[in-house]
């Protein structure tokens, strides 16, 4: 039996030297995975990037092979339409993003993907998820601080403008089969921050659950894009997303998979 393709989707903007030991990591992954005979491709996508990305990449192995590729347009639009033009320009049958750093672990990756391949809809990390790992150096310890309090204040937000009972709507890791991204995704309209609060209120709206799987998230870096400012927008975009789903569906509602059970406690 042919095991499906799985998609990874990293966008990107501006994100320098980085982006070359992620792009390295995710090809010796993807590599690893071809040998457990369970195909994946990379799909970067550079949001507007004005920092040389796209001729980085280009230079970089594996460049012009299928397994990794790069969607590139000149003007920065923002994650979520980032993260739309990825998802719909992937060929898997599972379609998973998270940040271009790798916040996330690859083994946080693959759990995301043994629920979607369990009959999930969508699979969202969960940072509250109780069996959920953060790990913070020493000298991170007051910027993981500040940002569970933004994040604790946003939750909030979120849980009373809109459906959403997740108390961790922001983690940079969700996945959906590609019959739900492709139907869900061209209805949505936000392209920032709160992109993934109006995922999670059409999946409400729309009768589609969405699983919840622990993640192993660590803070390397106290560079931050959820300033005040940010935070500012975001709620603004909140007020934006409840305008425009009050009363609305994604039309033609999929038969969707019954949740899968809770996938065992992380290692």
């Amino acid at each position: 039996m042919t095991i499906p393709l799985t998609s990874l989707v990293l966008p990107a903007y501006n994100p320098g030297p980085l982006v070359e030991r992620t792009w390295d990591a995710v090809r010796e992954f993807i590599a690893d995975r071809a040998a457990e005979s369970d195909p994946w491709e990379a799909v970067f996508v550079l949001d507007g990037c004005t920092d040389g990305t796209a001729d980085r990449l280009a230079q970089l192995p594996g460049s012009t092979g299928p397994a990794i590729r790069v969607v590139d347009y000149p003007n920065n639009r923002g994650k979520g339409h980032a993260v739309r033009t990825g998802m719909l320009a992937a060929r898997g049958a599972y379609r998973i993003f998270t940040d271009v750093d790798l916040a996330y672990p690859f083994a946080d990756i693959l759990r995301v993907a043994a629920a979607l391949k369990a009959g999930a809809a969508v699979v969202a990390g969960s940072r509250a998820h109780p069996d959920s790992r953060v790990t913070v150096p020493v000298k991170a310890l007051g910027y993981a601080y500040r940002r569970h309090i933004q994040s604790w204040v946003f939750g909030a937000s979120t849980r009373l403008l809109l459906p959403v009972t997740l108390r961790d709507t922001q983690a940079g890791l969700k996945g959906m089969a590609a019959a739900t991204a492709e139907r869900v995704l061209p209805a949505l309209r936000c392209d920032g921050f709160g992109f993934d609060c109006e995922l999670l209120t059409a999946c409400a709206r729309s009768g589609i659950p969405v699983a919840e799987v622990p993640v192993g998230v660590r803070y390397d870096s106290t560079a931050s894009t959820t300033g005040l400012r940010t935070t500012v927008r975001m709620l603004r975009e909140l007020w934006q997303v409840r305008r425009w789903w009050r009363g609305r569906s994604v039309p033609l509602p999929l038969p969707v998979p019954a949740e899968p059970e809770r996938l065992p406690r992380a290692a």
